[in-house]
C-alpha cells in the first residue's frame, strides 16, 4: 500500500500556541514510517515546513503519488502534544486543499485523542486516531481500512451516526527502531529548541522515552501516557550514528519526564501537583550547575496565583545571569484532559477545546514574552475552513 505522512505547513496568527514555532523533525511521523515499511508498505513523508512547500503544494505532492492512505498531524511535532495549538485550522485546510484525491484520510494527534467526535467532524476527514498513532496506523494498512471497527481508537462515521473503538492508543515504544529522516530534512533543521544562540551546524531530535508517571495539573498527557517507557540503548545509538553521519552537532533528547521549576514557592508548586520535595531555594542550583556543563539549559515558569513578580523577576535575572534561559511566567491554559481542565468541568466532551480556550482568554489581559499576537477566539480562528 502507498501512504503519505504530512506534516502541514503550520501558522500561527493569532494562535495561544507556545511550544516552539520553529519546524523539528516530525518523530510520530518518523515513528509512523519506519513500522510501516518494515511491514512492507511504500511511504512518502512530506513536512511543509522543512520540504518548503506551501499548503497547495503539499496537496499537490500527495495527490501526484496517488496514496492509498494519507495521514495528517493535528500539532507540529510530537514534542509539543502536550500544548498543541488548540485550532484545527491548519490540518483542514490541508485536507481542504487535497479535495479527495487522497484515498482515506487520517487524522492523528491530541485533538482526536481528547475530543474524537469533535476533531472528526472538525477536519472532515475519514478516521481518527487517539492516543500514540504508530501502531494503529500500521494496523489500518495492515487490513484495518476495511474494518476499522477492529481497529482500537479510532473514530470513524457510520452511516448516520460516529462509532469511536475505544480510547487513546499507547504504543510499545521500547522496542522502535532507529528513525532515519531525509537529508535535506536535516540540513535545514536550523533551529535546535535553544533560544539563547543561532547554531552552526545542523540539530536533531531523538525520542529516549515516553509517559510520565506524575500527575502535574496543566499537562494535557491523558492516560496513553501515564506509564513511563524507556527506549532500547542500542536503537537509539543507531539512530544518533544517522543522524552523525548526516552532519549533526546538537541533539535535543525528547523525554517523558522533565524536571520542571513551574512556580517558586512551595504553595505554588503544591497547587499544581508538582510533588516537589526540594525548596524553593534549592530549585536554582541544580540548573546553574547543569549549565556549567550542558550547552542549553531552560527553565519555565507558570503563572500561579500568590506568586509574587518580583520573586519571579529577580529569580530570573540570576539564573539569564549564569546562562539559563527562563522565561516570564506564562498564563497557565487548561488544556483538555488535564487535571486543571478536569477537576472543575470534569471528563473532556464535544465542547473541551473552545471550553478551554474561551476560558483562558477570558483569564487573562497579558499573555506571555513569547506571544507576539493578541489569541482570537477558537471559533474565529477556525470560521475561515471549518464551517459550522
Amino acid at each position: 500500500m502507498r501512504i503519505a505522512l504530512v506534516n502541514p505547513t503550520w501558522s500561527f496568527e493569532n494562535s495561544i500556541y507556545f511550544g516552539c514555532r520553529s519546524p523539528h523533525l516530525s518523530i510520530e511521523l518518523g515513528a509512523c514510517r519506519v513500522l510501516l515499511e518494515r511491514a512492507g508498505h511504500e511511504t512518502l513523508m512530506l513536512d511543509g515546513a522543512l520540504d518548503g512547500l506551501s499548503l497547495d503544494g503539499l496537496a499537490e505532492r500527495v495527490a501526484a503519488s496517488a496514496p492509498a492512505m494519507t495521514v495528517v498531524t493535528t500539532a507540529p511535532t510530537y514534542l509539543f502534544w502536550r500544548c498543541a495549538p488548540p485550532e484545527l485550522r491548519v490540518p483542514r485546510a490541508f485536507l481542504d486543499a487535497l479535495a479527495g484525491r487522497d484515498g482515506r484520510t487520517v487524522a492523528v494527534g491530541p485533538h482526536g485523542s481528547v475530543a474524537p467526535e469533535t476533531a472528526l467532524a472538525t477536519l472532515a476527514c475519514a478516521l481518527v486516531v487517539g492516543g500514540e498513532c504508530e501502531e494503529v496506523v500500521t494496523s489500518l494498512a495492515e487490513g484495518g481500512l476495511a474494518r476499522p471497527d477492529r481497529v482500537p481508537a479510532l473514530a470513524f462515521r457510520d452511516g448516520a451516526g460516529t462509532v469511536v473503538t475505544g480510547g487513546p492508543a499507547a504504543t510499545v515504544f521500547t522496542d522502535l527502531p532507529a528513525l532515519s529522516r531525509p537529508d535535506p530534512w536535516v540540513a535545514r533543521h536550523a533551529h535546535h529548541h535553544r533560544f539563547d544562540r543561532a547554531p552552526e551546524r545542523p540539530g536533531a531530535e531523538i525520542e529516549a522515552s515516553r509517559g510520565c508517571p506524575h500527575s502535574c495539573t496543566f499537562c494535557a498527557k491523558i492516560d496513553f501516557r501515564d506509564k513511563d517507557r524507556q527506549r532500547a540503548l542500542p536503537l537509539i545509538l543507531e539512530e544518533l550514528d544517522r543522524l552523525i553521519a548526516q552532519g549533526v552537532t546538537y541533539l535535543y533528547f525528547v523525554d517523558g519526564i522533565e524536571a520542571g521549576v513551574e512556580s517558586l514557592t512551595e504553595a505554588g508548586r503544591a497547587m499544581l501537583d508538582k510533588n516537589c520535595r526540594a525548596s524553593t531555594g534549592d530549585v536554582s542550583e541544580p540548573l546553574i550547575h547543569a549549565r556549567r556543563s550542558v550547552p542549553f539549559v531552560q527553565a519555565n515558569l507558570i503563572k500561579v496565583a500568590g506568586d509574587d513578580p518580583a520573586l519571579a523577576a529577580g529569580w530570573r535575572d540570576r539564573l539569564r545571569a549564569a546562562g539559563v534561559w527562563a522565561n516570564d511566567p506564562l498564563p497557565l491554559h487548561p488544556y483538555p484532559s488535564s487535571l486543571d481542565d478536569r477537576r472543575p468541568r470534569g471528563e473532556p466532551d464535544d465542547e473541551a477545546w473552545e471550553r478551554a480556550h474561551a476560558h483562558y482568554l477570558g483569564q487573562f489581559d497579558r499573555f506571555s514574552d513569547i506571544q507576539e499576537e493578541r489569541p482570537a477566539p477558537l471559533r474565529e480562528l477556525e470560521a475561515a475552513c471549518c464551517p459550522a
